[in-house]
């Protein structure tokens, strides 16, 4: 048996770890539930929690357990660094780990296959059970049960993850429910951290979402042409198949997308990020290597490829967060708890589109490095993406019991809409994409929209791309509100001088979507002279008027839910 790891001099806590262990301490629960945004540092407090316990005592082992087999050898890692020896290798035919370490670190499949190998390891010694990213001993009723039957018998439990709600009704082991007033039973957390409160911290990156439309064809298997413009009000099943569309990887709007992308990736590494690095999520792996190769011929670089199912990926992995290179292009292995601290920029080529997906996505780019920093993801113009964007900062419980509106499109929903189209019909089993190109819709920070569309490749939007790269969370809004404004009155210069020449003659009615954006802005303009007036950030402001007048984010807001906006922010 190793010597007990003890706290060594140096190991320093944030604010957020140092309360949350002494809650931690105070209490000595059995079960600690502990919720904190991605890239906060989770792994660093329970770290602590089990130099603590082998301090005093309390444990002599030590378990881990992780989704992916990339995260176990990165936990192992990270426990050598406070003194800690866990063994990332063991596997269930061993049985009994190595006498020379401090405990294991498994995956929940492995839990799951064999419960009883585990159970027998934490009755023999008095263990503390990590369980990391814990909403994943829901995923399945094996690893569920697996987890309830190996670890029941643990001294200690303590529960991580960055987003504990699930969009089933799968009840998570160890995870205590509280019923509500309504009758619905939500998970409870012992502590948590929020993006919000990171920011304001500086534990995390300020995020600038850009989101491109754009016009989109295709043909089914009947023969029939459909054309939709990616984030115009339709039907479901023809957001997915205009998405879908969209993220083609030999079409257009991709092409100029991860160009777009690219020169925003430059513009960070100019200004005082000079290792930034880009990450594509995408739908699945013969897209991501067709994007690979658009990005290798963009660039004239070699873009990194991680696919689950290959040998040696978290070895590139770990291979790319050490180097300067500049892309890397991921199938889902990267879109959770893997630390890449150096991604600022990302492309959101996916359709999975869960709030739980999203939000683990998204963590991959908000790890603070130093004051500053910022990330840019690129997203399609799509409602339900929109919405996501515009409430990153929203802390979601696990509930149970509730009924669920289905959330955005899945992969199997976009497989679905392949072969039904309730909008016009009879969609054939497949279609194909003929065209689409991209269009800079909006940009979302803090919960607010800012600027008009532009054109690809046109100043207007460079103006967006060429933000400077570090930038503190209030510079952004302010520097975001300037670029509008400008935007707004260049437009406005360029309108045909004969406008202005026969006032007597009544203009045409805007369309809906130009109304919008009109409204949108001024909108904007409000909430920013309220801020300067309160104090209050931009995303609380919105927060507050949703709650007032209700309706979505306002960059699916219809007219009329804009206008009210407008009319009750005049009265605060």
């Amino acid at each position: 048996m190793p010597p007990r790891p003890v706290v060594q001099q140096g190991q320093t806590l944030r604010v957020w770890q140092r309360k949350a262990l002494m809650e931690y301490l105070r209490g000595k629960r059995e079960d600690f539930l502990a919720v904190a945004t991605p890239g906060a540092g989770k792994t660093t407090f329970a770290l602590r929690v089990a130099l603590e316990l082998f301090g005093d005592g309390t444990i002599d082992n030590l378990t881990v357990v992780t989704p992916t087999e990339h995260l176990k050898n990165q936990w192992a890692q990270a426990a050598a660094r406070v003194g800690i020896d866990l063994d990332a290798g063991f596997r269930n035919s061993d049985v009994h780990a190595a006498a020379d370490f401090h405990g294991t670190v498994v995956t929940y499949a492995q839990v799951g296959i064999a419960p009883a190998v585990h159970k027998r390891r934490t009755v023999t010694r008095r263990t503390l059970v990590v369980l990391d990213e814990i909403h994943h001993a829901g995923d399945s009723k094996s690893w569920g049960d697996g987890v309830k039957a190996a670890f029941e018998p643990a001294v200690r439990r303590l529960m991580l993850t960055g987003t504990p709600f699930r969009s089933d009704d799968n009840p998570i082991p160890f995870v205590e429910y509280e019923r509500g007033s309504d009758g619905i039973a939500r998970s409870r957390s012992d502590t948590v951290y929020g993006y919000s409160e990171a920011l304001r911290d500086g534990v995390v990156r300020p995020v600038i979402f850009l989101a491109y439309s754009g016009e989109t064809r295709w043909r089914t298997s009947a023969g029939d042409e459909l054309a939709a413009r990616l984030g115009e009000p339709m039907t479901q099943d023809l957001i997915a198949q205009a998405w879908r569309t969209a993220l083609d990887p030999t079409g257009d709007w991709m092409q100029q997308v991860l160009r777009a992308a690219d020169a925003r990736l430059q513009k960070l590494r100019a200004d005082g990020m000079p290792d930034a690095g880009g990450l594509v999520i995408a739908s699945d792996q013969q897209s991501a290597r067709a994007y690979a190769k658009v990005l290798s011929e963009l660039t004239g670089e070699k873009a990194v490829v991680v696919l689950s199912d290959d040998v040696g990926a978290s070895g590139r992995i770990a291979a790319f967060s050490a180097s300067s290179e500049r892309w890397m292009v991921a199938v889902r292995m990267v879109s959770e708890g893997v630390d890449i601290p150096r991604l600022a920029v990302g492309v959101y080529a996916t359709s999975a589109s869960t709030p739980l997906f999203f939000a683990q996505a998204i963590g991959r780019f908000v790890r603070a490095r130093k004051p500053g920093e910022t990330a840019t993801v690129f997203v399609p113009s799509v409602p339900h993406l929109l919405e996501l964007a515009s409430e990153l900062e929203a802390q979601r419980n696990h509930v149970l019991g509730e009924r669920k509106a289905k959330e955005g499109f899945d992969d199997d929903e976009v497989e679905r809409a392949n072969r039904e189209e309730k909008a016009s019909g009879e969609l054939e089993k497949s279609f194909e994409a003929l065209s689409a190109t991209a269009e800079l819709d909006q940009v979302i920070f803090d919960g607010a929209t800012f600027g008009l569309p532009a054109q690809t490749g046109t100043a207007e939007e460079e103006e967006y791309l060429g933000l400077p790269g570090l930038l503190t969370p209030d510079q952004v809004s302010v520097l975001l509100t300037k670029r509008q404004a400008e935007q707004a009155a260049a437009q406005q210069r360029r309108a045909p001088a004969t406008a202005q020449a026969a006032p007597e003659i009544p203009l045409q009615p805007r369309t809906a979507g130009e109304r919008r954006i009109v409204l949108r802005r001024q909108l904007n303009t409000l909430v920013a002279a309220h801020h300067h007036r309160t104090g209050l950030p931009h995303g609380k402001i919105h927060a507050e008027l949703r709650r007032l007048c209700g309706g979505p984010p306002s960059a699916q807001a219809t007219i009329e839910q804009l206008e009210e906006r407008i009319a009750t922010i005049q009265t605060l």
